[in-house]
């Protein structure tokens, strides 16, 4: 038998997200609301090697134009906005379980992360922000001179 290490945080996330469900699927019947409008929050993995920390977040059918990525007192915040599909009639959904509006992230950054060199780049809806880290300092050694 294996040992699995206890999380009461996953345990916790597990029960919100039935719970949102079960809330969701009960709002929607009672308004009769079928388009889920509203802030959502993109799932993000964050990851480091030696060069940087790289921040990966899911966002599928969002326009680039609608991306926006800024910093701002050392925080990063990633913004934007997934429309609906306007060549499809509200009537002709079945079902509707993406989120659809405005969204927003926000990230402390280390204050070993080089902000002048920052990229970012969308590729599938995986939207890769880089964060290269700036070159450590090393002490200076100073020679003493004898006069």
């Amino acid at each position: 038998m294996a040992i699995v290490k206890y999380n009461p945080i996953k345990e916790l996330r597990s029960m919100q997200e039935q719970m949102n469900r079960l809330l969701d699927l009960a709002w929607n019947r009672e308004t009769g609301e079928d388009m889920r409008d509203g802030v959502w929050q993109p799932a993000v993995d964050i990851y480091e090697d030696d060069e940087s920390v790289v921040i990966k977040a899911e966002i599928p059918d969002v326009d680039q134009k609608d991306i926006e990525v800024k910093i701002e007192d050392n925080t990063l915040t990633l913004k934007g906005e997934r429309r609906h599909d306007q060549s499809v009639k509200k009537e002709n959904y079945h079902r509707v379980e993406r989120y659809y509006g405005t969204f927003q992230r926000s990230f402390h950054l280390p204050h070993t992360i080089d902000q002048e060199k920052i990229k970012a780049a969308c590729d599938r809806g995986v939207l890769t922000i880089t964060l290269p880290k700036k070159g450590e300092k090393k002490p200076k050694q100073i020679t003493v001179e004898v006069k």
